[in-house]
């Protein structure tokens, strides 16, 4: 009788081993998700890289969002011109790839990264909603910002069927409107020309404030990913992407903050922090290279949700601030050649930049 007990004994205690081995196996998270393993990992040879981005990337982002505002004085590139607005849509294209193609990706990858726990990251669509909520955020901000700035300036929004072509200082609306009541009628006409300039200006600095504040999260998140990495074989390719990027983002900026027509200390400022920010972002992911682990829960759900932010911010911006804006605006509306242009020029930006997701 007891022989015939210890018979099975190998069996239980194979089964019993099993059942302990599964669950911490089943439970274990994927080795990708706490270590870098591979060849192309080596923080000595990635650091001079790392150096050079910042160099190329501070230089080619103050060349892009200086051009416009340098060039005014062509007048084949003054604001009014048609290479004007083709430009701009070029650089529109570029911005709405960059949400489309670069930012929301990453997001989508991120947050549904095996290295996150199933719930809630798994079951629901995180980064659908913040870019969706991020959207609604930013027309809010838009529409408020106008109204509150119409009310500081006393200067009426009104439709685009009203504008006119031209950049003048706010300041002058009611000055107009005081010499057109003391002296009569005909002057109504030009004060309601002045205002229409006046509420473009108004439309034309809070696109500006408000697309300054979208690139500038991105353009941290991106070189904070770029300044942790020890991968030397992407490294290359993603400063090239981004010196591309870059310029071509920063000509959108830089157009924006021309049309705004505001005082050299603010546009100064603005260059200023479009310049430096993605630099920044290189040199905060050196110093916390150490500590800093990409594949990690609280980096990949930080990251991942201000990815989705930034990408429903673009995306919104590229759309209804700058395409939908100038193509429903009298310039474009007069003139089939010129939107054939222009619809051109934002096929040319957004699809440059969708090749450039190859690398970046």
């Amino acid at each position: 009788m007891s022989s015939s007990l210890l018979k099975p004994t190998p069996v239980l205690l194979l089964l019993v081993t099993f059942s302990l081995l599964v669950p911490p196996a089943l439970s274990v998270v994927p080795e990708e998700c706490t270590t870098e393993s591979s060849d192309c990992i080596n923080k000595a040879k990635a650091l001079p890289l790392k150096i050079i981005a910042i160099v190329s990337i501070l230089i080619t982002s103050l060349i892009g969002v200086c051009f416009p505002l340098f060039t005014r004085s062509v007048s084949a590139l003054h604001p009014d011109r048609d290479l004007f607005v083709i430009i701009k849509c070029f650089a529109a294209g570029i911005i709405l790839a960059t949400g489309f193609m670069h930012v929301l990706p990453d997001s989508f990858d991120m947050l549904s990264s095996q290295c996150l726990k199933e719930n809630p990251w798994h079951k629901f669509p995180f980064t659908g909603f913040v870019a969706m909520l991020s959207a609604i955020v930013t027309l809010m901000v838009d529409s408020m910002a106008t109204s509150m700035y119409s009310q500081k300036n006393n200067v009426g929004v009104i439709p685009d069927s009203e504008t006119i072509d031209g950049d003048q200082e706010m300041g002058v609306v009611t000055t107009v409107h005081s010499h057109s009541h003391s002296h009569g009628h005909p002057h109504h006409g030009a004060a309601a020309k002045v205002k229409a300039t006046s509420s473009q200006l108004l439309r034309y600095r809070v696109v500006a404030m408000v697309l300054e504040l979208g690139i500038v999260v991105h353009s941290v998140v991106i070189g904070l990913g770029l300044g942790a990495s020890s991968n030397v074989c992407s490294i290359k390719g993603l400063v090239a992407a981004l010196c591309f990027h870059q310029m071509f983002e920063g000509m959108g900026l830089g157009g924006c903050i021309l049309q705004a027509e505001y005082k050299w200390l603010k546009k100064l400022v603005m260059v200023f922090f479009f310049s430096v920010t993605t630099p920044f972002g290189i040199a905060l992911g050196i110093a916390l290279s150490s500590t800093y682990r990409e594949n990690s829960p609280s980096s990949l759900i930080t990251v991942g949700l201000l990815n989705a932010s930034s990408a429903g911010l673009l995306i919104y911006m590229a759309l209804v601030d700058l395409l939908a804006a100038d193509f429903m605006g009298l310039k474009l509306q007069r003139s089939i050649k010129l939107q054939i242009k222009s619809y051109a020029a934002v096929l040319l930006g957004a699809g440059g930049m969708s090749f450039m997701a190859k690398w970046a």
